[in-house]
């Protein structure tokens, strides 16, 4: 049943917890969910269909979709409006639940997978461009944090009932439950109004890119931070499925519970503070922390050490999220607030892909090699803490 159109908050309000935002963070909520539930058992289904040397590209191919979609997500999302692309998005979801059960073999698997990455290259582009929209500027960092807590929720809540409908029932019925979750949130989106001001009709001249529609500039800076920190995240979904099960943890959707559980809890912190102190000084203290959790990560040899290395990293995750973002949205134009997303979920899209490419690499399915990837890893997502160090040295040069 639909709820009616809802008029947007005017960015001079001083209220964050409107309808709409409430609605969209639910909406959000079963958006990650839908896609989120499924990681955990796909590495072991890939097996199954003789792919065990290809689990590096069930993450990698996804994000490759999204990263590629993502330039095309932005343009849109300032000319034909937020609502569409984030229902366009969601409805891949959709599809691509009912469509994993009826394909054949290890390439159709993959192709799928490459297919189902339009929908983060879509959904959170325009949903956080929404978000800046009816936002107070005062409490963007608030906003993406909370943004990020539904999308936690999500991905907390639903890998442990994915494993579980697994155990019981089938694989099958997982992915068929997927897609009800995405279903769902689509409903939600059409009770939103459009707030761009002047949407355009669609049409495929809008998809003839031009050269400076590709990145936006202004996003560069933040975007590095996040392709070096969410490296760590390609590393975590790739191969901390088979860590979880070397160490005997018999559900391995609890550790992605512990991980977003922990990410939620900064959330509700850390976004306010980068709006009060500023958005780099966060954002080096979360970089570090990172870098720091996947050293927890190199030595976690039980089950209970995975899942504190789990909750390390979602904390600290959860600290530069909200705070990266909100810099991007600071940056940009107004009228490019989309590209400007996109540029920074491009270089997102990389650092996640990377970091199940180069992981799966180094990991090469021999557990004693887990201590050396992780390490590695370590090092990588450091370099966003010492980028952070010298772009703060560079901006006290060039204004004293």
């Amino acid at each position: 049943m639909a709820l009616g159109y809802l008029c947007p908050m005017n960015n001079t309000a001083e209220r964050l917890y409107t309808f709409p935002f409430l609605l969209l963070c639910i909406s959000t909520a079963l958006f990650s969910g839908s896609f989120n539930m499924m990681i955990p058992e796909l590495p072991n289904y890939l097996t199954s269909l003789g792919g065990e040397d290809y689990k590096g590209l069930i993450i990698a191919l996804f994000t490759l979709m999204a990263g590629l979609s993502r330039p095309f997500s932005g343009v849109l999302t300032d000319k034909v409006g937020r609502i569409p692309v984030m229902i366009f998005g969601t409805l891949v979801c959709v599809v691509c639940g009912l469509l994993y059960p009826v394909v054949a073999g290890v390439g159709g698997f993959l192709l799928l997978r490459f297919f189902h990455g339009f929908s983060t290259g879509f959904k959170p582009t325009a949903t956080t461009a929404f978000v800046a929209d009816i936002a107070p500027f005062s409490k963007r960092g608030e906003a993406m944090g909370i943004l990020g807590i539904s999308m936690n929720l999500g991905a907390s809540i639903t890998p442990p009932i994915g494993s579980w409908i697994t155990a019981i029932y089938s694989i099958n019925t997982m992915f068929y439950f997927s897609s009800i979750l995405a279903l769902l949130s689509i409903v939600i989106l059409l009770n939103l109004k459009e707030t761009l001001s002047e949407p355009q009709p669609f049409r495929f001249s809008l998809l003839k890119l031009k050269k400076n529609d590709w990145i936006d500039r202004s996003a560069i800076a933040p975007a590095i931070v996040i392709m070096l920190c969410y490296f760590s995240y390609g590393v975590i979904l790739t191969i901390t499925p088979d860590h979880s099960e070397f160490v005997g943890m018999a559900n391995k959707g609890l550790f992605f519970t512990s991980i977003t559980v922990a990410s939620m809890c900064s959330r509700l912190v850390a976004g306010k503070v980068s709006d009060q102190l500023g958005r780099v000084p966060v954002l080096k203290v979360g970089s570090f922390l990172i870098a720091c959790s996947l050293l927890v990560f190199a030595l976690a040899d039980t089950s209970f050490m995975v899942m504190v290395a789990a909750a390390c990293l979602g904390f600290s995750s959860g600290i530069v999220a909200p705070a990266a973002f909100a810099w991007t949205v600071d940056r940009a134009a107004d009228e490019e607030k989309g590209k400007a997303l996109a540029t920074a979920y491009i270089f997102l899209e990389i650092g996640i892909g990377g970091g199940a490419i180069i992981s799966a690499w180094l990991y090469s399915n021999q557990p004693e090699l887990f201590f050396r990837t992780y390490s590695i890893a370590g090092v990588i997502c450091l370099g966003a803490f010492i980028y952070l160090q010298l772009f703060t040295r560079r901006n006290k040069t060039t204004t004293s």
